[in-house]
């Protein structure tokens, strides 16, 4: 519980637009009074000194394959969601989206049923679904198994409008060379979030998407067709998208702290990078390994690889995104902090609620090392 005024000051405070620096912060009933500059004036009720650390909206997640050693295809259920957002608020995600990777029909409807139900008991943080696949490209499979890609047929778009309709946010990673830009039309008509993933597709194919009505680009750099001084292929088309945003895997692993900073700069806005975690089964836990659909995929040195070494998922939570992104790329605090929050929230139509309130807070340390929630003593 919240004391009745509580105030925390000699830290940064991100209000979802901006970081105050050297602010003090004070919360009156469980809300947001003021945040003015420390040496103003006299604290409210009790104060805590933040030594440094950073206050911030709870994170936005919308890429949650999943946590606490269970992956969401394993069983596509409500007690699996639980379970999965259970350990990613113990990360500091306030709000995520469950994410099921190219599956069996009958996995698919399952997930897509599950997550309805979750949305219905309120289980905490889970604003909708992810459905990445199974209509992508094999070329660029990446660690999906290229046996259940195939075509999208009208039962399937028929089944995702119908998904849309009783879901927050239905997100779906698709590509062009298995999905129409009909489909596309209609999907974006219906409420889908499409995003644009896992495809070979060029440059004008791409753009021709984004105009069909997508929003968004799924792990951008990774599984898709790079940019060349010829054929700029779907990176290219989302730099210079301003219609398109685009998810990125800041773990310096997946793409180069350099080219990060590359396309931080050349993003064309209002499209925005937000950060995603790609986490997996291991996320929350000490576990070494962990098999998806029979396959061994293990963890090493900040890694989640196959056999075969195709990198597979992410071994990575927000906070340390947010690291990278500050610590090696170079991005301010201030954009670091937007990206884990208000551009994801943004884009699914689900906005940092305002006036701030105590128990959508998380205190960050200031070297990135963890994050706790407020109201749980932080």
């Amino acid at each position: 519980m919240t004391p009745n005024s509580v105030t925390y000051r000699n830290g940064a405070v991100f209000d979802g637009e901006s970081v105050h620096f050297n602010h003090a912060i004070t919360f009156r009933d469980g809300t947001l009074s003021a945040i003015i500059p420390d040496q103003t004036g006299s604290p409210e009720g009790q104060v805590i000194d933040l030594n440094g650390d950073i206050l911030c909206p709870g994170f936005v997640d919308l890429q949650v394959n999943g946590g606490d050693g269970v992956m969401f295809n394993d069983d596509p259920s409500v007690e699996t969601i639980r379970r999965i957002a259970e350990a990613h608020r113990r990360l500091g995600v306030a709000a995520l989206l469950p994410t099921l990777i190219t599956d069996t029909p009958e996995k698919t409807e399952a997930a897509i049923a599950a997550a309805i139900l979750a949305v219905q008991a309120g289980v905490p943080g889970v604003v909708g679904l992810h459905l990445e696949g199974p209509h992508l490209s094999v070329a660029r499979k990446g660690a999906h198994d290229g046996a259940l890609i195939r075509p999208m047929e009208d039962a399937d778009l028929a089944a995702l409008i119908q998904a849309a309709e009783n879901l927050p946010c239905l997100k779906v990673t698709l590509a062009p060379e298995t999905v129409s830009e009909q489909q596309v039309q209609a999907l974006c008509e219906a409420g889908v979030l499409v995003s644009l993933g896992h495809t070979n597709a060029d440059f004008a194919t791409c753009q021709r998407y984004a105009k069909a009505g997508a929003r968004c680009v799924t792990h951008l750099f990774n599984a898709m067709s790079q940019m060349g001084n010829r054929e700029p292929g779907l990176v290219g088309a989302c730099l210079a998208s301003g219609g398109l945003s685009a998810g990125m895997i800041a773990d310096g692993i997946h793409v180069h702290p350099a080219v990060m900073r590359a396309a931080w700069a050349a993003k064309t806005a209002p499209g925005q990078i937000f950060l995603v975690s790609d986490a997996m089964a291991v996320a929350g836990t000490d576990h070494a390994s962990f098999d998806l659909e029979g396959r061994r995929i293990t963890r090493a040195n900040g890694r989640l690889t196959l056999e075969d070494g195709t990198l597979a998922g992410a071994d990575l939570d927000l906070t340390t995104a947010i690291r990278v992104l500050v610590t090696q790329v170079g991005v301010s605090l201030q954009d670091a902090l937007a990206a884990a929050t208000t551009y994801p929230a943004s884009l699914i139509g689900q906005p940092i609620m305002r006036p701030l309130r105590f128990d959508s807070m998380i205190r960050i340390a200031s070297d990135f090392s963890a994050c706790t929630w407020l109201s749980e003593n932080g």
